[in-house]
């Protein structure tokens, strides 16, 4: 489970971040589009913020809807996988533009 370790780094970072203060809450944006299991990182959130001053805090979970740009007309739609076919010409050529990211979005501290 990789979440495991993506859960590690989230509170690393944000342990560094907070300069000692104890934080309260943390928000993240998770892509729709990501491998990233949502569930398996607030599974992991508990344990990987024991013995930190992190250890209370609750984690918020923004899914972010995956979006795709047809390379050749242009037009921009909700994708649910990362492939697919345009909507209005029906081109394979996508780019994702929306929906793979992992962000710490915003921590509270007390």
């Amino acid at each position: 489970m990789h979440e495991l370790g993506i859960t590690q780094n989230i509170v690393a970072i944000v342990a560094e971040h907070a300069k000692g203060l104890s934080v309260r809450r943390v928000t993240l944006e998770i892509g729709q589009l990501s491998t990233i299991m949502a569930d398996a990182i607030h599974f992991c959130f508990e344990i990987c913020c024991q013995g930190t001053v992190l250890e209370g805090a609750t984690l918020e979970i923004i899914e972010v809807p995956g979006r795709g740009k047809c390379q050749d007309c242009g037009s921009e739609m909700n994708l649910s996988q990362p492939f697919g076919s345009c909507d209005c010409c029906h081109s394979a050529k996508l780019d994702i533009i929306q929906g793979q990211e992992l962000k710490i979005k915003e921590m509270e501290v007390q």
